[in-house]
């Protein structure tokens, strides 16, 4: 192919155990998928169709590590969150064959400038600015299903600085995997590579320069961050 300007490098997930990659082609998100979340965000809680965004492949961070306090923003918030990512997909797919696309499980946070979140939710206007930006996605490697089985329950939980914030059942998700797979599967085809943010529990809140962020999913490996300065 003779791109008239380089190609960007393809963005991707390592898989435990082995020096395979996981190609990342789009990052889907689910947004008020805990009732206690829903809540302290103001919300009703009601089983509603899920509320689906997305961030840009290039968004993620793998693996961790240091990430920059985002501009435009003084309300920067963690969501840490299960990511299922998938190696194959189409169209309406059934709860029943959910499962069957799934080709394994990360650790991942959904990193939100929240003061921009709110001010679009307060005006109608799209949340892009809120969750698309650089370095928004960091997402640990990628545990095949075949170690974990599928996983409908264990224990979520995110800490600051050694301080638990968030803490929570994955069996409380309001939509589960096979659900959600097969929701987003009606409004968009699903494709191998494709990765899905299941949503954060109750507890979400601020960081600052000099933070670290540990998030831990049962059979997991974790996912650490560190909060440096602004970039530029």
């Amino acid at each position: 192919m003779n791109y008239a300007v380089s190609p960007p490098p393809q963005a991707h997930l390592d898989i435990t155990g082995s020096d395979e990659k996981f190609p990342v082609r789009r990052i889907y998100c689910i947004g008020k998928n805990y009732t206690a979340h829903v809540i302290e965000m103001g919300g009703v809680v009601e089983r509603e169709p899920p509320v689906i965004f997305q961030k840009p492949a290039d968004s993620v961070v793998r693996n961790g590590g240091d990430i920059h306090y985002p501009a435009y923003t003084k309300n920067y918030h963690y969501e840490g969150e299960m990511v299922v990512v998938l190696k194959s997909g189409g169209h309406n797919i059934s709860t029943k064959d959910a499962p069957s696309h799934i080709f394994g499980y990360a650790v991942g946070l959904d990193m939100t400038r929240r003061d921009h979140q709110a001010g679009a939710l307060e005006n109608g206007l799209p949340w892009e600015m809120a969750k698309a930006f650089d370095q928004s996605a960091p997402i640990g490697p990628v545990t095949k299903i075949e170690e974990t089985g599928e996983i409908t329950n264990g224990n979520l939980n995110l800490s600051v600085n050694g301080d638990v914030k968030q803490d929570v059942d994955m069996s409380l998700m309001i939509w589960k995997t096979d659900e959600i797979i097969s929701k987003l599967s009606e409004q968009y085809e699903l494709k191998a590579g494709d990765v899905i943010m299941t949503g954060t529990p109750a507890g979400v809140g601020a960081v600052v320069t000099g933070d670290r962020i540990n998030v831990h999913v049962d059979g997991l490996q974790d996912l650490q961050v560190w909060i440096t300065e602004t970039a530029g």
